[in-house]
């Protein structure tokens, strides 16, 4: 009777485990996020330009991807062109204006599985204090233990286009496109 006790107390704990696992809150790893910027440049080149210090946080239900919510902060002040003048104008009124949006976001609003791993992720984009629906494709990298903390811990990959005339960045429209592909890769440990 005790053996048997033991067995459904341990069965029950396991599945408790699991279940509390299906819906996992994780916190944006800020050295192993990056979101960028690409665009085409007079049709010769596709420069890009870096976010860092990307904060936020993803809970994630695997059972039920409906479910799951995103929140991102995006210091803009932190962008790198990899070209010092541009950089500087970017940080411009013209641009993004960081001295009076010093913060672009992402809020989702809804997320829905397309596949094997794959999900579209709707939401609330804002730059420059301006907001757009958009939808990233989503791809999960992986989900399990950090072998460096052990931690829960999971991986995505997204990516979508915009028109940055949207959000009222159109310096040198159409000669420097207006699509912008916007691509974040991340990292994210259980809080």
């Amino acid at each position: 009777m005790i053996g048997k006790l033991k067995s459904l107390l341990l069965v029950s704990t396991a599945m408790l485990s699991v279940n509390t696992m299906a819906n996992t809150t994780y916190t944006i790893d800020p050295t192993h996020t990056s979101v960028i910027a690409t665009w085409n440049h007079f049709g010769f080149s596709n420069p890009t330009a870096a976010f860092s210090d990307v904060s936020g946080s993803i809970t994630y239900d695997a059972d039920k991807p409906s479910a799951s919510t995103i929140s991102v902060s995006i210091p803009v002040k932190t962008v790198d062109t990899f070209v010092p003048k541009l950089t500087d104008e970017f940080m411009a009124e013209a641009y993004f204006d960081v001295s009076t949006y010093p913060t672009a976001t992402f809020e989702s609003t809804k997320v829905t599985s397309t596949g094997e791993n794959t999900y579209d992720v709707a939401g609330r984009l804002t730059i420059k204090g301006t907001t757009k629906l958009v939808v990233f494709k989503a791809t999960l990298n992986g989900k399990g233990p950090h072998p460096m903390t052990q931690k829960a811990a999971i991986g995505f990959d997204a990516s979508t286009t915009i028109k940055r005339s949207d959000f009222g960045i159109d310096q040198y429209v159409p000669n420097v496109s207006d699509e912008v592909t916007l691509t974040i890769t991340t990292e994210a440990q259980a809080n």
